[in-house]
């Protein structure tokens, strides 16, 4: 045997005696755990917190500096720890919040929001942490500090009830994760997100949060019961959101849900408002996304999301919250009974809201309105009064005789006003008041028939688009194509489900060529649209013709509406019911079979809508999500044109 040959037994040998598997250190056992817990400052902050809620705080105090890379001080004036509890606070798998059953732990009826004993090893083993606690029965506090997983002994301090736990230079022992830090601004951020989450789902606790100089949170511990949550989400949502919100209740077996929905006209274009608590614990779940499109489906475009809070109290033994480290996903028992029961909630919601519409449409409005600016007609800047050029400005008095003796003849009348008999309404009959403004005389009083009705009595029509009505303390403008087609579209809901949509046969049928993939998707769905009140059959290979239309429409533009129902079915599951469906295609036919734009209205017409419109739910937005109707108070006009 040659030496090579000796010298590669040996190393064959020993590589044979060397284990391939190997025990880990504490410390990198350590790092790996804080990997999954602590991913970024504001895991970091969510844990400190939740641990301050679980301790019965009242109020929580939240310092960081860097994006709490650099400092995160979490202070709470809750049960606190003795020296014996801090030294097991800081151990693996240690916890206070596990209820026993003899010798075993439940994991079932878990009532707290920390349960894993993994926050404070994790933060310990990449960040430099200091606690520092004193409960209520001890004469001083005890202070303990952790360095990279390495404690040291606890001191006796100075410090008032409560804990107060500090992590400095978060990441300092896994260096590589700093590189995924995002910028400090989006870390605060995301921990004022955090924040805001839980002081949402516990109004009776006092929030702060301090970043570097700025206070970028304050807020103050609300009352116990309804109000107080409502004016917690007001503080953290906006004082908009309640304005435009609808209260959520509905109760079922096992389960409770409360909480607030916007209205569908005050939506944004992201879901990030969108929040769901389960046992007082905020949780991003995709069944609340999922049962929020199921409610909303019928009144906003698909890009288009409503903002809303709901709160889920069940029963700890329906719903697994040990499904992740970061206890931000739950799991329920019955996922298919909790989404219907947000579904119904939201419905019903959405239905006793009826007309209405959300503030904001109003407000866009009058924002968008700006007084007329010109210093070559006289008009002051930055007033909506008149005035001849070098004039001081007149009392309110004085204005008509003023502009009478500028006007060449004395009596002109104003400028841009349609004085012709045709400009009036003339089906809205003349009050006394009416008569005397006619005359010259002042009306005595505002008061108009039927202004005291929701949506006012119709006055006009502009452009052959909208509907001007007025009420008794406002004017209301409505966009008659995307009110009809609200209306119509709930008719055919309604007479679906109960009878069926009614059906008439066309004098003439109508043949719609298309190409011939769209004619065959369409026949393929023939049975379905016939319940929805279209028959239609093949003719040909390139066509199809159409023999009855849904009778609550009419005037239908046949040939546009075959056209964009084949496109509606080339962009569904061919496996999908048109019934499941329905807000795609009743939505079709809907906008079809509606008021068009342009169209001259008589009064009648006019005032029908308006009273259809008030008895209607949903009617306050189109299929779309886009408002149907624009109320403006008359203070608020009077406000343009500087009367107040």
């Amino acid at each position: 045997m040659t030496n090579d040959d000796t010298n590669s037994a040996d190393r064959t040998q020993s590589t044979a005696k060397t284990p391939r598997i190997r025990r880990l250190s504490t410390g990198a056992i350590n790092r790996i755990a804080a990997g999954e817990v602590i991913e970024r400052p504001a895991a970091a902050v969510k844990e400190l917190v939740e641990n301050a809620i679980d301790a019965h705080a009242r109020q929580v105090d939240v310092v960081v500096t860097e994006g709490g890379a650099g400092l995160i001080r979490v202070t709470d004036d809750g049960d606190g720890m003795s020296a014996e509890e801090l030294a097991l606070a800081i151990e693996r798998h240690a916890t206070s919040k596990l209820r026993f059953e003899g010798s075993q732990e439940n994991l079932v009826e878990i009532a707290h929001l920390g349960f894993r004993g993994e926050a404070l090893p994790s933060i310990g083993a990449v960040a430099r942490l200091d606690i520092t606690s004193r409960p209520s029965e001890d004469a001083h506090a005890h202070r303990i500090r952790v360095e990279g997983g390495t404690a040291t002994p606890i001191a006796p301090a100075a410090h008032p009830k409560g804990t107060r736990v500090e992590a400095r230079d978060l990441f300092f022992a896994t260096p590589a994760r700093l590189k995924f830090l995002k910028s400090e601004r989006a870390e605060n951020q995301a921990i004022a997100d955090v924040i805001k989450r839980l002081a949402m789902a516990h109004p009776e606790i006092g929030f702060t949060l301090t970043a570097g100089e700025r206070n970028v949170l304050r807020l103050a511990p609300e009352l116990p019961g309804p109000e107080g949550a409502k004016t917690r989400l007001g503080g953290v949502m906006g004082r908009d959101f309640i304005a435009n919100a609808m209260p959520v209740e509905i109760a079922r077996e096992e389960m409770r849900l409360s909480g607030f929905a916007g209205l569908p006209t005050y939506n944004r274009g992201t879901a990030q408002m969108q929040y769901l608590f389960v046992n007082g614990r905020p949780v991003r779940d995709r069944l609340l996304q999922g049962a929020v499109r199921a409610a909303y489906q019928d009144f906003l475009a698909r890009d288009r999301h409503p903002l809303l809070a709901l709160f889920l109290d069940i029963e700890p033994a329906f719903v697994d919250v040990n499904v992740h480290p970061a206890k931000a996903e739950v799991r329920f028992r019955d996922a298919g009974h909790v989404r219907g029961l947000i579904v119904r909630a939201l419905k019903d919601a959405l239905a006793a809201a009826g007309y209405r519409a959300s503030t904001s449409v109003a407000a866009s409005a009058l924002s968008s309105f700006q007084p007329e600016r010109s210093t070559a007609t006289g008009f002051a800047e930055g007033t909506a009064s008149w005035s001849p050029p070098g004039a001081v400005r007149p009392g309110r008095e004085s204005l008509a005789r003023q502009y009478a003796a500028f006007s060449p003849d004395g009596a002109a009348p104003l400028p841009h006003l349609d004085t012709t008999p045709s400009a009036r309404l003339t089906d809205a009959p003349e009050t006394s008041e009416e008569a005397s403004a006619a005359e010259g005389d002042p009306p005595a009083s505002p008061s108009v028939p039927g202004a005291d009705l929701p949506l006012g009595i119709a006055r006009g029509q502009l452009h052959e688009t909208y509907i001007i009505a007025q009420t008794a303390d406002g004017i209301v403008l409505v966009d008659q194509h995307a009110a009809h087609e609200r209306l119509v579209y709930e008719r055919m809901k309604k007479a679906l489900a109960q009878t069926g949509v009614a059906r008439q046969g066309l004098l003439i049928p109508e043949v719609v060529e298309l190409d011939g993939d769209f004619a065959d998707r369409l026949v393929r769905r023939a049975d379905d649209l016939a319940e929805l009140g279209l028959v239609l059959e093949s003719f040909g290979d390139d066509a199809v013709v159409v023999r009855e239309v849904p009778a609550l429409i009419q005037r239908l533009d046949v040939a546009g509406l075959i056209r964009d129902l084949a496109d509606d079915l080339a962009e569904l599951d061919e496996m999908v019911s048109l019934k499941e469906r329905l807000q795609d295609i009743c939505g079709t036919l809907a906008c079809h079979g509606s008021v068009r734009a342009g169209r001259r209205l008589t009064g009648e017409e006019m005032n029908a809508l308006l009273r259809e419109m008030e008895q209607t739910p949903h009617s306050g937005q189109c299929n779309h999500g886009r408002p149907t109707y624009v109320e403006l108070k008359l203070a608020d006009i009077e406000k343009l044109f500087g009367r107040r």
